[in-house]
């Protein structure tokens, strides 16, 4: 290359996986020599970087049509610097294949889901042999938590736990893609979360395709409510999440190890995906909306202020109007939060997709307006019934898109809520990775808003390690993101954690 500097951008689609992925790929390049080209000052930043990642996701339709129209787009910067590299990874990649390099002969590099590590070697392979490397694995070789790692914040990470699923939902091809799980030893986990708290992380997110079915692979089916236990014993460790559970696996020792250990945090994303059990059937979705219903239940018995959010799927193969209306009966009883909700989509592939019975687009949108109008009257009212009550916050930079205009901060509650709260004339100015704790002003369907420090009430700053480290990273020059992390290697600690806990209620 003829730039002194070797610089990257890494794109990334889809879901917390592929974030934390694109994380390892980060990683990976500024091992190799590259830097970040959005790090560089405006006045010595290129106009494309030398190498451009796009991370890919599979799961919805339109993932395909996003990736070719992103690829289109910088034909004209490769035709102009043959030099710069485009590579390709993730499930799209593992999907689709040699096809993209086919559609777009300027990619030089496609990479599956299980061997990210290998993009530095197949850039250097492709710059050299002068055509397409394309590499993709059928099963994992190494587990992605052995590389490096560049996190996006300083005092929040996330953590896998396990790869691959186990389930066969007629609509989802991530099975295909990731493969049957694999899960990390206890001890290797856990020594990935204490360095990280030794870095100034304050909260962690523990990520699973289907977290709670962790411990299969080595036969321990309470292996995840013990580690959630052992979680509660690192000091330090302010925050504990995780997800995504599946309700078919959601044991009741789970939910008592989450209201028993203090750093777990009072939020779970339980997906729904219907209400219907005619089509969770059809999705061999393997539970009904009572034991779905049941679980929810259990969690607020145990765990009254716990925020549940979940996803849905509207207009699946054969989802007549009747099944509609019990997924809307379930959605007002099960008092969400919040959910994501998406409109089915065919994905060749799977077994969904040859279904017959499919719904049209003009019903599938009608029932998906519907669906949205009553979880936003939903949400507004379980945000209502918060107001008045003190919450304490995580303050995080870049949640509120319109923090400068109304002078406000951000961050989440305990709950995962998002709050927007001012800052006092005179009172201390939080930094991200510090709580505050303010009282709720005002409810809205999508946040909360906690002016209580303007208006007399409650407002009190508490600053942590993580906002040390925040803070650390602004005081050095040309920084602003942690330094790349070397992975964590296999360690020969015990497969299931000793811990030993005593009841504590969680707020």
């Amino acid at each position: 290359m003829d730039t002194a500097v070797k610089t990257y951008d890494v794109r990334t689609h889809g879901c917390q996986m592929n974030v934390h992925d694109s994380e390892r790929l980060s990683g990976l390049l500024e091992t190799a020599g590259y830097v970040e080209l959005a790090s560089l000052p405006e006045g010595e930043r290129p106009g494309t970087a030398d190498v451009v990642v796009f991370n890919t996701c599979a799961v919805r339709e339109n993932a395909a049509n996003k990736l070719y129209g992103n690829l289109g787009q910088l034909r004209p910067a490769k035709l102009a610097n043959p030099d710069m590299q485009i590579a390709v990874g993730g499930c799209l990649a593992q999907k689709d294949r040699s096809t993209i390099v086919s559609k777009a002969p300027w990619v030089d590099v496609v990479f599956g889901t299980h061997n990210i590590g290998s993009l530095p070697v197949l850039l250097e392979r492709a710059r050299h042999n002068k055509e397409a490397e394309v590499e993709i694995l059928e099963s994992l070789e190494v587990f992605p938590s052995t590389l490096p790692t560049r996190r996006d914040s300083a005092y929040s990470a996330w953590v896998s736990i396990s790869v691959g699923c186990n389930n066969t939902c007629t609509f989802c091809i991530v099975p295909a893609l990731r493969g049957r799980e694999k899960d990390r030893r206890p001890g290797e986990i856990l020594a990935e979360i204490e360095a990280l708290v030794a870095q100034g992380v304050v909260e962690i997110t523990l990520l699973g395709q289907n977290v709670n079915t962790y411990g299969v692979e080595f036969g321990d089916r309470l292996a995840f409510g013990k580690l959630l236990r052992a979680c509660g014993q690192i000091e330090g460790l302010e925050r504990v999440r995780f997800t995504s559970p599946h309700p078919a696996a959601f044991t009741d020792d789970v939910i008592t190890a989450m209201a028993e250990t203090p750093n777990v945090m009072p939020s779970l994303h339980m997906p729904l995906q219907s209400g219907s059990d005619k089509v969770l059937k059809d999705m061999r979705r393997s539970y009904r909306s009572a034991k779905f219903l049941g679980i929810l239940d259990k969690v607020r018995e145990q765990i009254p202020d716990a925020a549940i959010t979940t996803d849905l799927i509207i207009g699946f193969p054969g989802e007549t109007e009747e099944n509609f209306q019990e997924t809307l009966e379930v959605v007002r009883a099960s008092r969400f939060s919040s959910a994501f909700t998406f409109q089915y989509s065919i994905r060749p592939g799977t077994p969904a997709a040859e279904f017959e019975d499919q719904v049209p687009k003009a019903v599938v949108q009608d029932r998906f307006d519907r669906l949205i109008e009553v979880q936003e009257e939903v949400s507004w009212a379980e945000n209502r019934a918060i107001e008045g009550r003190e919450v304490e916050v995580l303050v995080s930079p870049g949640e509120g898109r319109k923090d400068a205009e109304t002078q406000r901060m951000s961050g989440r509650a305990r709950d995962n809520r998002l709050v927007h709260f001012a800052v006092p004339e005179g009172g201390v100015v939080p930094r991200p990775g510090d709580m505050v704790s303010v009282a709720v002003t005002y409810g809205a369907p999508h946040h909360l808003v906690a002016d209580s420090g303007v208006q007399g009430g409650p407002y009190a700053v508490r600053r942590t390690r993580g906002g040390d480290a925040w803070q650390a990273l602004q005081d050095t020059p040309g920084s602003g993101r942690p330094a790349v992390s070397l992975g964590i290697p296999s360690i020969g600690r015990p497969a299931t954690p000793e811990v030993t806990t005593a009841p504590c209620a969680v707020s």
